[in-house]
């Protein structure tokens, strides 16, 4: 009889091991996705030099809430296979597309089978001959991963949502702020919604609405910084936060790509169908109830006007956009009208005039002659509109070096043109932040004035501006949306139809896949 009972207890312990074993299995997640926003209005095109690749545990680094020891990371078996994002520009080359979309097909295959996958990707990409390329990429990726995988997307509030999109992810959701500062924390939000999920063996959402709103508007219109975005995207909390719903976002879309499903989508996701049906409803008819609300985020005025108001203000560094033009939307990054316009300018001709600093203008071979010459020497030659040049051609500038700079990325250089310090770049490249003109030697914040090819402020320079404007210029990402020559976005569309009936916002619950 003890002898029954000490295998009875032996053989109970080993079930025991065996159940906590089980239990302690961690679910399998794989990271993929590719990021871009493309302007189909610019004459430019992204090739594969345009992406900064990513590959397996270096994805680790993009995120900051997945760090070694953090929560997260340590909830789950993670199987990063590939990230490519690029700075926004022109549309996609179709083999650049396919060569990233391959790359990541084959990483996936390295580790399969998966329980999950994070699908990190931006919603604006455009690629030559093909519509919907994420709602592509998604079907190409469910071929290789399966049905069975839950899939979680995170995305810019300024990409778009096709049916297709829709229905091949499990969770969505973008980000709730432009300038987008909350990029992180919706992708943790994002990871977080799989990883509970699959804790509580949930599965998918039994509950996907989608509401199309017929609007297109510039993100310099619909910044979360000033009425009515900022109101209109706090909003989302309260129904994403319900009991029943998983999750919520509005997705503004993009104005400068002409495709069909640009235009404006809200979308709910959980398993209690009535709250979510009314959340994606009153989300919509928010943003519809606030269209002719939408203003330009900072005062805007012609260059001129933009300039006469900057020389006469105290108030230092005084920005102006130089924002149809500008790269971090789409734009070309080499469209010279600016400035070419300030070259003429007799403020800026004298070396003691108002310090201006533009940023930036490719003209690689000014750079090269920059860097064989030295800080002190003098170069001269054309700049920009080697690919936009429907504005104005090349510019001539002859000036001093005054400092130089390379990267891994790109080779750069200032050049001192009468009072105006120019930062040239042997490529195109956005001046984002304070240390792009820090590392130049250029001290920002005692400038007189800056102009930079943006629309909005990022936050680092929105928080040193002594004062800010933006100048109606032109470009691939021009604010005037009613002049370009739109062919394919699905009409009625505000604001090209100003006096279009309200539409019924019918919600759309998009099947689960089987």
């Amino acid at each position: 009889m003890n002898y029954f009972k000490k295998y009875l207890l032996f053989f109970s312990l080993l079930l025991l091991i065996a159940s906590c074993t089980k239990n302690e299995e961690k679910p399998r997640i794989a990271i993929a996705g590719i990021a871009i926003e493309c302007s189909t209005f610019s004459p430019a095109q992204s090739d594969i030099n345009s992406f900064r690749i990513t590959k397996q545990d270096d994805i680790y680094k993009l995120y900051t809430f997945m760090g070694e020891d953090s929560v997260l990371r340590n909830k789950a078996d993670w199987y990063p296979a590939m990230i490519a994002r690029a700075t926004p520009g022109g549309i996609v080359t179709r083999e650049c597309y396919d060569s990233l979309v391959n790359g990541i097909l084959e990483e996936l295959k390295k580790n399969m089978p998966y329980d999950a996958l994070f699908f990190d990707i931006h919603g604006a990409m455009s690629v030559v001959g093909l519509d919907d390329p994420e709602g592509d990429f998604i079907i190409k990726v469910r071929e290789v991963v399966g049905n069975d995988v839950l899939m979680s997307t995170c995305m810019d509030p300024h990409g778009s949502v096709s049916h297709r999109l829709a229905e091949n992810t499990d969770l969505i959701t973008c980000y709730r702020m432009a300038p987008h500062e909350d990029s992180m924390d919706s992708r943790r939000r994002a990871v977080s919604n799989l990883i509970e999920r699959l804790e509580q063996k949930q599965g998918r959402p039994a509950y996907k609405a989608w509401v199309k709103v017929p609007i297109l508007l510039p993100g310099e219109k619909t910044s979360t910084r000033v009425e009515p975005g900022k109101s209109l995207y706090a909003g989302i909390p309260e129904i994403a936060d319900s009991e029943g719903v998983t999750d919520a976002a509005i997705w503004i879309s993009y104005a400068w790509a002409d495709e069909p499903r640009n235009h404006g989508t809200v979308m709910v996701v959980g398993d209690d169908k009535e709250k979510v049906e009314n959340g994606a409803k009153k989300l919509a008819q928010n943003f519809w109830a606030v269209r002719d609300s939408f203003e330009f985020v900072a005062p805007t005025a012609t260059l001129d006007e933009c300039l006469a108001a900057a020389l006469k203000s105290d108030k230092k560094p005084y920005f102006i956009s130089d924002m149809g033009d500008n790269p971090t939307a789409g734009g070309a990054g080499d469209v010279t009208w600016t400035l070419n316009e300030l070259l003429k300018r007799r403020e800026f001709k004298d070396p003691n005039g108002p310090r201006l600093i533009y940023g930036a203008i490719p003209g690689p071979e000014v750079v090269e002659q920059a860097f064989k010459v030295g800080i002190g020497g003098m170069v001269a030659g054309n700049v920009g509109a080697e690919i936009d040049n429907r504005y104005a051609g090349p510019v001539w500038i002859e000036g001093k070096v005054e400092a130089i700079r390379e990267t891994e990325r790109f080779k750069e250089a200032v050049i001192r043109v009468g009072s105006m310090q120019i930062i040239v770049a042997n490529k195109r490249r956005p001046c984002h932040f304070e240390k792009d003109f820090d590392n130049l030697g250029l001290s920002p914040r005692t400038a007189d004035i800056i102009v930079v090819k943006l629309g909005y402020l990022t936050e680092e320079l929105y928080d040193m501006r002594g004062d800010w404007m933006m100048a109606l210029t032109r470009g691939g990402v021009d604010q005037d949306l009613e002049k370009l020559p739109y062919k394919r976005i699905e009409r009625p569309m505000f604001p090209f139809d100003k006096e279009m009936e309200d539409p019924d916002f019918n919600v759309v619950f998009i099947d689960s896949l089987k």
